[in-house]
């Protein structure tokens, strides 16, 4: 499978981190598998223009979650995994659903992330274990 890194300069979320969550994206997505291999240093540097440090970083970082294994002289393969894979989900379409309205009424990409995060924040936050009973919560004057 052939698998390319989209670096967004202008984000403000440093490189490396990028690689690291496209990478957790696509395991979660299906579209990475253990077995997989990811590009090679060298093409990811070559297709990006990043340092090459700066994508070693990154797949140091997902070795350390479990996610890869470099093997010398051999690449760098994905040998974890993400939660249950969500891309053939009956979800995605419900999204894309969602998400063309909300691009029809205007919304732009940025709009609807923030949204999105905004719902998932209330509703996730929501399940949390309740406070100590002894805390006392902070009020506004």
């Amino acid at each position: 499978m052939a698998f390319a890194f989209r670096i967004d300069r202008s984000s403000g979320v440093p490189s490396y981190v990028q690689i690291v969550q496209q990478v957790q994206q696509a395991l979660r997505l299906g579209q990475l598998e253990p077995g997989d291999r990811l590009p090679t240093a060298r093409a990811v540097v070559e297709a990006t223009a990043l340092n090459p440090n700066t994508v070693l970083k990154a797949y140091r970082e997902l070795e350390s979650q479990g996610l890869v294994e470099t093997r010398r002289r051999h690449g760098t393969f994905i040998t974890g995994t993400l939660g249950a894979s969500a891309g053939g989900s009956p979800w995605r379409a419900e999204l894309a659903d969602v998400a063309a309205r909300a691009r029809t009424a205007g919304l732009e990409r940025e709009d609807l992330a923030a949204l999105f995060t905004a719902v998932l924040e209330d509703l996730y936050s929501s399940t949390r274990l309740p406070k100590e009973p002894d805390a006392v919560p902070h009020q506004q004057s």
